[in-house]
């Protein structure tokens, strides 16, 4: 059975940097597209970005285009979301997810079955 754990959120100033990590164990995520989704107070889980099982091809919410960076790192099953030029809008708990065994996961849509417990994200002054 998948399992993913999230770290890297926290505290930090309009304008910062966080790296998220999400591990994971049980299964491999070699063949498998993977992202990361928030949730903000009082709102719905959106998509932030994804990257594709082979190529490694990588899909963005317009919002976070140009700041945000997600990669994988096969060899140590991780993924990573590195989170520049933070701004307050961001805040919120990230999710790491998924799609086992398919070549894309598409933001769009939350209807995935492996997800991480998830990590705070606050960018406050």
């Amino acid at each position: 059975q998948l399992q993913l754990v999230e770290s890297g959120g926290g505290l930090v100033q309009p304008g910062g940097s966080l790296r998220l990590s999400c591990v994971a164990s049980g299964s491999t995520l070699e063949n498998s597209a993977a992202g990361w989704f928030r949730q903000a107070p009082g709102k719905a889980r959106e998509g932030v970005a994804s990257i594709s099982a082979y190529d490694g091809s990588t899909y963005y919410e317009h919002s976070v285009q140009g700041r945000f960076t997600i990669s994988r790192d096969n060899a140590k099953n991780t993924v990573y979301l590195q989170m520049d030029r933070l701004k307050p809008e961001d805040t919120g708990v990230y999710y790491c997810v998924v799609n086992l065994g398919y070549e894309y996961l598409w933001l769009s849509t939350d209807e995935y079955d492996y997800w991480g417990q998830g990590t705070q994200v606050t960018v406050s002054s």
